[in-house]
This record gives C-alpha cells, sequence and structure tokens, in this order.
C-alpha cells in the first residue's frame, strides 16, 4: 500500500482473525478479513447470522482484541449507535447526550449546549427533558445518534439502526442519517440485514459468510444520489447483492 493510498483510508484491516475463548479450545469467530475503508464512505455490511458483522465491528474499535494480523486506524474519534438504543433509563435524553461529554471532562454549561444543538439536529429540541421510557423507538434512535455526533466523531458505526423501526420511522431516520453523513463528512460502517438499505445508502456492501466469519465480496454501489428507490437501475443493484447473498453459506 503507498502512503498516498492510506492517507485516504479510515480503516485497513489485513488478514485479521478472531478467536473467542469456548471452554477448553478456542472458537475462531473471523478469519482472514482483508479490507480497505476510504475516509467519508458509506459501507455495509450485510450476512447471514453469526457471521460476526457486530464482532467485526468491535474489533475495529478495539474493544475485542486480534487473535492474528493487523488494523490500521486513522481516525481520530469514533462513535457506535446500538439496535437496542442502549440509552440510560434514568437519564433525560439531553443528559443521555451529554453522558459522554460528562465522561471526558467538559464543563455543565458546555455539554449542556452541546446536547441541545445535537438534539435540535435530530428534531428532538422539545423532547429534551423526556426520558427514554416515554420516547418513541424512532425519537430513541436519534438521541442515541445525537449522542455520537456529540463527540465529534470521524467514524461511526451503526449496528442494524432500522431494525426495531416501523417503515415510516426507519425512512425518516434514514433520510436524517444521511444528511448527517453528508454534514460531517464522516466514515459510517453499518451492520445491516436489509439488502434495499444497504443500497439505498452504501458506497460499498461488504458480503460476509459464516463458520467462521469472513469476506465472501465487496460490491461498489455505482448509482448517483440521490438514490431512486423506485429505479430500474436500483432494483437491479438490489437483485445483484440478493443473488450474491443466496450463494453464501
Amino acid at each position: 500500500m503507498t502512503d498516498h493510498h492510506a492517507h485516504k483510508l479510515s480503516v485497513a484491516l489485513k488478514n485479521v482473525c478472531v478467536h473467542f475463548p469456548d471452554g477448553y479450545k478456542d472458537t475462531c469467530v473471523l478469519k482472514g478479513i482483508t479490507l480497505d475503508i476510504e475516509k467519508g464512505s458509506f459501507v455495509s455490511f450485510v450476512g447471514p447470522s453469526g457471521s460476526g458483522k457486530t464482532t467485526l465491528m468491535r474489533t475495529i474499535l478495539g474493544l475485542l482484541p486480534l487473535t492474528h494480523g493487523s488494523i490500521t486506524r486513522n481516525f481520530n474519534q469514533s462513535a457506535m449507535v446500538f439496535q437496542n438504543y442502549a440509552l440510560f433509563p434514568w437519564l433525560t435524553a439531553r443528559e443521555n447526550v451529554a453522558f459522554g461529554l460528562q465522561m471526558r471532562g467538559i464543563s455543565k454549561k458546555e455539554r449542556e449546549r452541546i446536547a441541545r444543538e445535537k438534539l435540535n439536529e435530530m428534531g428532538l429540541a422539545h423532547l429534551e427533558d423526556r426520558y427514554p421510557g416515554a420516547l418513541s423507538g424512532g425519537q430513541r434512535q436519534r438521541v442515541g445518534l445525537a449522542r455520537a455526533l456529540a463527540i465529534e466523531p470521524d467514524l461511526l458505526i451503526m449496528d442494524e439502526p432500522f431494525s426495531n423501526l416501523d417503515t415510516v420511522t426507519a425512512e425518516a431516520l434514514k433520510s436524517d442519517l444521511l444528511n448527517v453523513w453528508r454534514q460531517y463528512g464522516m466514515t459510517v460502517l453499518m451492520v445491516n440485514h436489509l439488502i434495499p438499505d444497504a443500497v439505498e445508502l452504501s458506497d460499498q456492501v461488504v458480503l460476509m459468510g459464516s463458520h467462521p466469519g469472513h469476506i465472501e465480496k465487496t460490491l461498489a454501489v455505482d448509482l448517483a444520489r440521490p438514490r431512486a428507490t423506485r429505479s430500474e437501475s436500483f432494483y437491479r443493484e438490489v437483485d445483484l447483492l440478493l443473488k450474491a447473498l443466496e450463494s453464501v453459506d
């Protein structure tokens, strides 16, 4: 890899393997993962359950150790948005968004200013004093996204962010996510099991197989933005990805 090419990458994985202890033996959960992720790109990871998609995300973040291989991390700050929201139920929306800033020692006045700013960006300014239990699923996911944005990440990881949402709410959140991606210029990695969403949102789709988790292939999505999701070319991309997925173990 040339220095110029490396400078353009947010993450570079080379022959990454991850093992989990399992009783008296180690279980290989990721094997031979090699992948370059360009800065500012939107990459989706799809594949069957057990293919190690979430494990790979946690490994990229450094939350899980490598058994073999290497990861070059050219991002300054990362954040993750979870499928189940991962909000503190005893904190208000504003307090949840400010939590990471508090852990960094940011003053109360400044972290509340930032929290209100990010909630406003997500259209939730009027709900800042509500607790998660009084918010809808879509609102809770937006709080999670606002919390991630509060620390100004240049790498955002989203783990199946739409899976617990109804169709209308998911469509609105997708629009918000694309706006945030463009506005912040960050790299986004998204674990997803919805093929049309992956095609609609991504520059690149990484197709993973299981036993152990590995990359079957990577597919570039060569469609102009904004994507016309009812066009023939869009359906053709979806069909290509579905056919590729059908051949994965």
